[in-house]
């Protein structure tokens, strides 16, 4: 299905006619139902890429928040087995700067599923090949997924820079070598329109490299940080209400079974690490108070469904 915030925003008004730039301390309330999904802001804001669209703001030079290390990797996987956590995902920055980041993953694979979240362009075998031999001796499965913002570089590079793309299709080739199947995650930077267009566009570049069955994720842009400045920020009334919530399953908001670990304490969303109002607490006990859906970017994840995950209802898997 086409991605399209603007024609959301139409029907959320018509649905929702009340539905204003009220307060964010007034906006509605989710609780922690279970907490499923432990995430890793592993590298915290530092990447080595400066992308125009990151909602994070991350680049090399933002060291708004710091590295994890392996130590506290490996404390926070101890605590979250007292709460059942089902999975878990790291995410920066660009993970593939973590010179710990095999080890994590073997100590991960030990309790749970894990998934990473890179943009493709750092996998040297020396990561790579001792991830690979953790994967196929664990338990539970681990998903890479590669971020590339268009299906050549004529749309990919202006977003994430100059010889992404490339980088990024060699990083893909590096991965179906060591045997793992990527999910290619795409940001909607194109008109609704063209999503097929775009989409075939990818499986064919995909194909193009051996990946016979690719597995594509296309997700809605978030009009925060560098995003709001290159397109537009939300409008008033992209906001999250009280009655927008009746009859709607809050299971599909991510903050209702997950937390973020950063390296300045327990955060409700990977997507708001830096609104403070998302800091919870320095334990999992203290985040897991109710969150409280008063920043723009809930909007996206109200109308889409709990889009960081891999199998959020947007995705699309070809096959």
């Amino acid at each position: 299905m086409p991605i399209d915030t603007e024609r959301g925003a139409v029907l959320a008004r018509q649905l929702h006619p009340s539905n204003g730039a009220g307060a964010p301390d007034e906006a509605p309330l989710v609780r922690l139902d279970h907490l499923d999904t432990l995430w890793f802001q592993v590298t915290g804001t530092i990447c080595n890429l400066r992308c125009v669209h990151c909602f994070i703001s991350c680049a090399p030079d933002n060291h708004s928040f710091e590295f994890l290390t392996l130590a506290e990797v490996e404390d926070w996987l101890a605590r979250s087995g007292r709460w059942g956590v089902k999975e878990y995902y790291f995410t920066g920055g660009e993970p593939f700067m973590h010179p710990e980041l095999p080890a994590m993953l073997e100590r991960t694979l030990e309790r749970g599923p894990a998934s990473v979240l890179t943009n493709g362009t750092l996998l040297p075998k020396r990561a790579l090949q001792p991830i690979s031999r953790a994967a196929r001796d664990a338990a539970y499965s681990l998903e890479i997924r590669v971020s590339v913002d268009g299906p050549s570089p004529e749309t990919n590079d202006p977003i994430r820079g100059e010889g992404t793309f490339d980088r990024a299709m060699d990083g893909v080739r590096k991965l179906l070598e060591q045997g793992f199947l990527p999910i290619i995650t795409a940001t909607q930077v194109w008109e609704p329109e063209r999503d097929e267009e775009v989409r075939q566009a990818f499986v064919a570049r995909l194909r193009a490299l051996g990946y016979a069955q690719p597995r594509l994720k296309i997700l809605p842009s978030l009009r925060i940080g560098r995003e709001a400045e290159r397109v537009r920020p939300y409008a008033d009334e992209e906001r999250v209400t009280e009655g927008m919530l009746e009859g709607y399953e809050t299971n599909q908001l991510l903050c209702s079974s997950s937390r973020v670990v950063t390296s300045r304490g327990v955060y409700a969303c990977p997507i708001l690490i830096e609104t403070p109002e998302a800091r919870l607490g320095s334990t999992l006990e203290e985040a897991s108070r109710p969150v409280r859906l008063g920043e723009s970017a809930c909007y996206t994840c109200w109308l889409h469904g709990a889009i960081c995950s891999n199998y959020a209802g947007i995705g699309q898997d070809v096959s």
